[in-house]
């Protein structure tokens, strides 16, 4: 490992570090102050609903011994007492419950209060054993003299007591305010620590990038201008099968189309002039029928072997060469021939299938644009590479202005077998299309009587 690199390690692993630590230091004191103030939340409101429940019951209480005094009825008024003992139980389970949660501050106050309870129902003990008699004449005073003095003395000392808590959730929040500071004191360290280390290694590392930069961008430019250009092809490659689709459509609809309506137009006459016509008329109708399914034979044959002749996978690369100078020939005033030397055409499928479509494209090319009459085609096997090269005496091109989607879909072709491809041509000089392709045949005894054999030339 270089310097440079251990010195990146080191400082990078450093920085990382530091960051890794802080983090966690900062999410332990976070914990620990959500922890903190979560319980004195909840002791805050545990203890203010506590009192709250036992002002509430002071006040039930009140309600229920002024009905107890002031109701004829003795039945109503048992009733009332009963729910007056309730009350007093329920306030005693409070008090026990806010005990549980009692502040030290707190205890005096809360002694005070328990206390002035106690004589609070020590009072109304009494009461409860008078009659109607008895509850009528006294009720009034004793509400006005006991009752409401006491209960007045008690909601005071709750009061206190929730002063006090009020203190103490204050007191609960200093403390957490406190803990906040010395984390942030803490982490304000820890993130000068980290600037610090992070600008001698980011000057370090800047002086590293931009010696990279340069290279990165001369890099850059070549892969966009390759993704530029693949862009392109793609979008030809669309359109090129577009075109070819509308083609075959075309062919479908123009003759397969037409010459089957034409067949069932004349098997209709046919059947109707069954029994009527002649017989030598019948049967020549019959003949013209058979020519039209015979022509839509051809041209579905036609068009199958335009996009895959069956014979390159039946017979082999040159009988479907030999095949596709044969028809260009006929269809166009060119002379096509077709020459190899090849040890053996036991080629693999994608070799042949490459070479296919080559010949192909560049005789469809020379039928539409060379202007040529005489096209050699020539196939051979030199040093571990498979050579192909088509030329032709048409009115050639300017090869650094012109560049269709024929050849680009070559090209394309021919790189996927890791091969080359070069166009030689000019204005008034003809075309060559050379191809070469990495191909090493298994080792066979090379028969000089099949190399000559395979050494032909085909014209139309």
């Amino acid at each position: 490992m270089s310097k440079s690199r251990l010195a990146l390690f080191v400082g990078f692993g450093g920085l990382l570090a530091i960051i890794a630590l802080s983090g966690f230091d900062a999410l332990r004191v976070l914990n620990q102050f959500r922890h903190q103030d979560d319980q004195i939340r909840r002791q805050f409101l545990f203890r203010n609903r506590v009192l709250n429940n036992i002002r509430a019951e002071v006040y039930l209480s009140g309600t229920y011994v002024r009905d107890y005094l002031l109701e004829p009825d003795p039945e109503r008024a048992s009733g009332f007492g009963i729910s007056l003992e309730g009350v007093r139980r329920q306030m005693e389970t409070d008090l026990s419950s806010y005990a549980s949660q009692l502040e030290p501050a707190e205890s005096a106050h809360y002694d005070a209060l328990r206390t002035e309870l106690a004589q609070y129902w020590a009072v109304l003990e009494p009461i409860l054993t008078w009659d109607a008699q008895k509850r009528q004449a006294l009720g009034y005073a004793f509400l006005r003299d006991a009752v409401f003095p006491r209960r007045t003395a008690m909601l005071e000392i709750a009061g206190r007591i929730a002063d006090i808590n009020e203190q103490q959730l204050n007191a609960g929040n200093e403390r957490a305010s406190e803990l906040l500071g010395r984390f942030q004191s803490r982490l304000v360290v820890t993130l000068f620590a980290a600037l610090v280390l992070g600008l001698g290694m980011a000057a370090f590392s800047t002086r590293k990038i931009l010696q990279l930069e340069a290279h990165a961008q001369a890099r850059y430019q070549e892969v966009a201008e390759a993704r530029k250009q693949l862009t392109h092809l793609s979008a030809r490659l669309v359109e090129a099968q577009e075109t070819e689709r509308r083609s075959l459509s075309r062919e479908l609809h123009d003759e397969v189309g037409q010459s089957l309506s034409a067949v069932l137009v004349e098997l209709r006459n046919l059947l109707a002039g069954l029994g009527v016509r002649p017989e030598e008329q019948l049967r020549s109708q019959a003949e013209v029928i058979k020519g039209l399914v015979e022509g839509s034979i051809r041209s579905i044959r036609n068009m199958a072997l335009l996009l895959r002749p069956s014979m390159l996978d039946d017979l082999g690369l040159i009988p479907a060469l030999r095949w596709q100078a044969r028809e260009v020939s006929k269809r166009t005033s060119m002379e096509v021939s077709v020459a190899t030397e090849l040890a053996s055409e036991d080629l693999p499928d994608d070799y042949k299938t490459c070479i296919y479509r080559v010949v192909q494209e560049a005789l469809h090319n020379c039928s539409r644009h060379s202007n040529a009459t005489t096209i050699r085609v020539r196939v051979q096997h030199k040093a571990g590479v498979l050579l192909l090269s088509i030329q032709d005496d048409g009115k050639g091109f300017d090869v650094s202005q012109s560049k269709g989607l024929g050849l680009l879909g070559i090209e394309e072709r021919v790189a996927q077998l890791g091969g080359t491809f070069h166009v030689h041509s000019g204005p008034g000089i003809g075309t060559i299309l050379t191809v070469e392709l990495p191909f090493h045949p298994p080792a066979t005894p090379l028969n000089k009587d099949q190399s000559e054999a395979d050494s032909h030339t085909v014209s139309g």
